[in-house]
């Protein structure tokens, strides 16, 4: 009993407590010249000279303005925001679908064998190299590109978003797709079946939770995306935001960053849902 009393009263250390501080020690020696080199002062806050600038800017924000006039052209301006991230990813699957079924190895019918065949290696390798460019260049670029080829509005908002979602999917699908067992499609391959009919018929049953998880979580970035991309012309609540900042009518500003917050908060609930749903 007495035993028992001393080990309660003195209780073990952590086994791995020089390992974690040594850890935070040295993440911190590396971290610092970081803030240091991208003078990061966020005490300069609090100081006065900012403190009274900021407080009068977020003055002009209130009171919102709720008259039903405006309120309506928020409520259009939300939808087409919507409207934007919708056709934007719908255009991101139609790329991603094709660079996905062509690109990964699970599904080459020359790759049964063990190694690649070398056409089938190059061409694998270019639409991989293919789905690094249009995901490395931000949607914010693809949509300042558009908007000087096809002018303002939402049609570079969506070309912008389908560009660089869809190498975002084309990648992701692809590594969900060759993460599987790929016993089922190789047999189908093996026995006379097409690439289509391995993918439909043995990779999408067992992978089809995980897909459609991951493009619903897209589809809640792109209508982000969608209200940023409106800052650079590429239409919907981000342009009218934008315009309201220039003329300084804070309550304009105030009102759809409130709405924009709720569109925000719907679309993570309605996601999270689907999820439910089809998991």
């Amino acid at each position: 009993m007495a035993a028992v009393l001393s080990q309660g009263s003195h209780p073990r250390r952590d086994p791995a407590w020089r390992a974690r501080v040594t850890g935070l020690l040295l993440a911190g020696v590396l971290l610092w010249p970081l803030l240091v080199w991208t003078e990061f002062k966020p005490w300069q806050l609090l100081s006065p000279e900012s403190l009274k600038p900021t407080l009068h800017f977020l003055a002009g924000f209130m009171p919102p303005r709720v008259d039903g006039e405006f309120l309506w052209l928020v409520l259009r301006e939300t939808w087409r925001t919507v409207a934007i991230a919708t056709a934007g990813l719908a255009l991101a699957l139609l790329i991603a679908l094709p660079l996905t079924l062509l690109s990964v190895r699970t599904l080459s019918i020359s790759g049964l064998a063990g190694r690649m065949g070398t056409l089938p290696a190059v061409v694998r390798f270019a639409l991989r190299a293919l789905m690094v460019v249009l995901r490395s260049v931000p949607e914010l670029i693809w949509a300042l590109v558009f908007v000087r080829v096809v002018g303002l509005g939402p049609t570079a908002g969506v070309l912008a978003i389908a560009l660089t979602y869809g190498g975002m999917l084309g990648k992701v699908y692809g590594e969900i797709l060759e993460s599987g067992d790929a016993h089922a499609a190789s047999t189908l391959l093996r026995n006379g079946a097409g690439r289509l009919q391995a993918f439909f018929y043995a990779l999408l049953p067992q992978n089809a939770a995980e897909l459609t998880s991951y493009t619903v979580y897209r589809w809640e970035c792109a209508i982000r995306s969608s209200a940023v991309l409106g800052f650079v012309g590429a239409g919907g609540l981000g342009q009218q935001m934008d315009s309201s900042m220039k003329m300084f009518n804070g309550g304009e500003v105030s009102t759809m960053l409130i709405v924009f917050v709720l569109l925000v908060a719907a679309t993570d609930r309605l996601s999270a849902f689907l999820r439910r749903v089809l998991a």
